[in-house]
């Protein structure tokens, strides 16, 4: 018979997740605002039990609650993925662009690009601002490829744990 702790830690010391917090994320996943009282009783935990997982997961980095939207439905007209090839150490552009508030999404890639990242601005304008003074000025940046999102067509967040 398999039995699930009731410690608030989420991670068995090794940084790996324990079935109970991967299975809290798999539930908030679903629905963000579930109740931690039903999801308890899903997890096989006592809804305060749930509140600490959550919130230690939250102050561990491993996730966070957020209301996800389209940009282009709420005043943000202009989205775009740029390709980013770096002369030199690659981690302090990454930690460059991380910072600039219209930049959601930064990667550290293996192919074609050095970087990706995803920046969301409100207009063309915008963009070009975005790309020609923030993003090429950077030093490192050697050069910059955008593709401009047209229409989101899928968005989900919804993969689970492993």
């Amino acid at each position: 018979m398999a039995t699930r702790s009731t410690d608030p830690k989420s991670t068995n010391g090794s940084g790996v997740l324990d079935s109970v917090s991967k299975a809290i994320i798999e539930q908030l996943q679903e629905d963000g605002r579930r109740p931690y009282a039903a999801i308890g009783k899903a997890v096989g935990l006592s809804e305060a039990a749930v509140r600490q997982r959550v919130q230690k997961l939250q102050d561990q980095g491993v996730m966070q609650i957020v209301a996800v939207t389209d940009p282009l439905t709420v005043g943000f007209r202009r989205q775009a993925m740029v390709g980013i090839n770096v002369e030199g150490d690659i981690e302090p552009v990454a930690d460059a662009l991380a910072e600039m508030g219209e930049v959601e999404y930064v990667v550290i890639t293996a192919g074609s690009f050095d970087l990706l990242i995803e920046i969301v601005c409100e207009d063309d304008d915008h963009l070009l601002e975005m790309i020609n003074k923030r993003i090429r000025a950077l030093p490192g940046v050697r050069t910059t490829e955008s593709f401009v999102y047209l229409k989101l067509r899928k968005q989900t967040y919804t993969w689970g744990t492993r």
